[in-house]
């Protein structure tokens, strides 16, 4: 006799929640390693401030998508 374990709620919660980890994780990198950058060459820091915005951007979207993604696809496996 097998006993299966019922999930109630909102699970998506949960997922993004995790998911949003690595997000997190990736910004204090490109900004801990921008900012290190910035004190070791002055000179560069235009290109730094635009190299780190980009990465910024990029993880964001990610924790955007990952925010977004379970609205999208919560019926598919109701079928």
């Amino acid at each position: 006799m097998s006993v299966l374990a019922e999930v109630s709620g909102n699970v998506t919660a949960i997922g993004y929640g995790l998911a949003a980890i690595g997000p997190g994780i990736g910004v204090g990198i490109i900004f801990g390693q921008g900012v290190q950058a910035i004190a070791r060459q002055p000179e560069a820091y235009p290109l730094i401030r635009q190299n780190m915005l980009l990465g910024f951007v990029l993880t964001e979207a990610l924790a955007l998508l990952g925010l977004v993604a379970p609205f999208i696809f919560q019926n598919i496996g109701a079928a």
